[in-house]
């Protein structure tokens, strides 16, 4: 015999449900998995973060892995938005029909599987909407160039949105309307770089829009990863049939998959169209031991993992730019005993003279480092008021006794392939996981064979990263460096003197202590 709850029972459960779209998904959404058919939707501990995300912030852009079971969470979400609010209207966007028939599948099964009490009428029921007597809605629709002068949402869904065709268009009709209240929730696997969602997503990390930026990585994943708590789970796993283990689960997976299908896809890295730069096992070695803390600066521009040690020497090196949303300013501080990156810097809405201040006292912060900004373009502006304005004196010299380095086309490729020769030989500690993110879209033309960021990306990060690494070798010369166990250095043979190749009157080349130069 069935249970029959009471009149107040079903009062108290309702209440809850309308409260709290987490109590709702958990104790009544029931869908369909590929191993136990149809279960209740208990939600794992990443998703309920991403839930509680959905509902604190209006605008969400989601970076996530490959069957991540965020477009079942949305589903159930948007059923809850519906359910509960009278006259709302809810959007889908997919990349194409399958996609959005699919969705509106998903959410059937989840409205057809509730009690009758939490059940209302639909008005509307077919293969892309489905409405209720409330007044409330849910469209699923797949992308065209027109789309978005046809949506008016209360909740907007964008999925797969890397994937999704003319969604610049799209957004350009759809975005203003957000701003009167609107909310939308933007999820996507990585599609490669310079597309929309890419920009957008970058943009929301470096809070430069609205959105809030969530990453959802597949060791969050119990049925990817152990963790602790699904003992019960991972008992099942092995029960089925095939067996399932899952601490084998890693090693499989990147079996069947290239390094670059691995990053994109479980990884979530934007990756350029070409070959890499540096090889990518470096880089996903570099991507895995990036360091998550540290302390901020200057409104999230500026990034610490060490405050200066006592004695120690840095070098600062500086990339800068006009600071009007185009390129970034960028510098790097290295300290010279380990060859440890402590600090960075990233900007592009940063005025000049405003760089230039903050250089000065990050600098003279640690230890009076040594200063080398590029001096192309801009960088002559920026020298101007570090010299003249603040007068800042650790400023480095080239050989013609000139204040920091002019990049040309010829010493570019001598300082990329240095710093990546110092990475590959661990001479130095990347802790910035921007400058992995960048290396990462820092590819190797296959028509012309010339290095470069691909579309829509930047190298400001790698290129002061390689003037901070020359100016480092310049002033440790060949000092051997040995990484320990615990990821630090151990430095021996440290030079005392600073050296630098000098022409003499006569022509010759010869070594010069060029610490006096370094310092005035």
């Amino acid at each position: 015999m069935n249970y029959s709850p009471t009149i107040d029972e079903i009062k108290e459960e309702f209440g809850k449900c309308s409260k709290s779209c987490e109590y709702f998904t958990s104790n009544y959404i029931k869908v369909v998995h590929p191993m136990r058919g149809m279960v209740n939707f208990k939600l794992y501990p990443f998703q309920q973060r991403i839930l509680g995300d959905f509902q604190a912030h209006r605008l969400s852009i989601i970076r996530k892995f490959r069957q991540a079971g965020c477009t079942t969470l949305l589903a159930a979400y948007a059923l809850h938005f519906c359910l509960f609010n009278n006259n709302k209207k809810v959007a889908v966007l997919s990349k194409g029909d399958a996609e959005a028939k699919e969705l509106i599948s998903r959410i059937k099964i989840m409205f057809e599987e509730l009690p009758f009490w939490l059940r209302p009428k639909t008005i509307k029921n077919n293969d892309h909407t489905l409405e209720f007597e409330n007044g409330s809605s849910i469209q699923s629709k797949a992308s065209g160039k027109q789309s978005g002068r046809s949506i008016s949402a209360s909740l907007l869904i964008l999925d797969e949105a890397a994937f999704i065709e003319f969604i610049d268009t799209i957004w350009a009709a759809v975005g203003p309307t957000t701003s009167t209240g609107g909310r939308v929730v933007c999820l996507s696997t990585v599609n490669g770089t310079g597309n929309w969602f890419h920009k957008m997503y970058t943009q929301a990390i470096e809070g430069e829009n609205g959105f809030h930026p969530i990453d959802i990585k597949w060791p969050e994943h119990p049925e990817y990863k152990r963790q602790a708590g699904f003992e019960d789970l991972y008992a099942q796993m092995e029960k089925s049939d095939p067996p399932l283990y899952i601490d084998d689960w890693e090693k499989n997976t990147r079996k069947k998959h290239s390094f670059k299908e691995w990053e994109q896809e479980y990884e979530c890295s934007f990756l350029g169209t070409g070959d890499t730069y540096i090889d990518g096992q470096i880089l996903r070695s570099l991507k895995e031991n990036a360091n998550k803390d540290f302390w901020i600066k200057y409104n999230n521009k500026m990034r610490i993992w060490e405050d200066p040690k006592p004695n120690h020497e840095y070098v600062l090196a500086a990339d800068p730019s006009i600071g009007r949303d185009r390129d970034y300013s960028a510098f790097h501080i290295i300290d010279i005993y380990n060859g440890k990156q402590v600090a960075e810097f990233y900007s592009n809405r940063t005025p000049i003279n405003e760089f230039a201040k903050i250089i000065a006292d990050e600098a003279n912060l640690y230890n009076t480092a040594f200063v080398c900004p590029e001096r192309n373009g801009i960088g002559n502006n920026l020298i101007y008021f570090l010299q003249e304005e603040l007068e800042y004196e650790n400023l480095v010299m080239d050989d013609k006794r000139e204040i920091g380095i002019m990049i040309t086309q010829k010493n570019k490729e001598t300082l990329l392939a240095d710093m990546e020769h110092n990475i590959r030989s661990n001479r130095l500690l990347v802790n910035s996981e921007r400058l992995v993110d960048e290396l990462l879209t820092f590819v190797i033309d296959p028509d012309t064979g010339k290095v470069k960021p691909d579309t829509n990306c930047h190298d400001d990060l790698i290129m002061s990263f390689a003037t901070a690494v020359y100016v480092f070798n310049t002033l440790r010369g060949n000092a051997y460096i040995e990484r320990t166990e615990d990821n630090s250095y151990t430095p021996t043979d440290i030079q005392n003197t600073y050296t630098y190749k000098v022409r003499t009157s006569t022509g010759e080349l010869t070594d010069e202590n060029i610490t006096w130069l370094l310092r005035n």
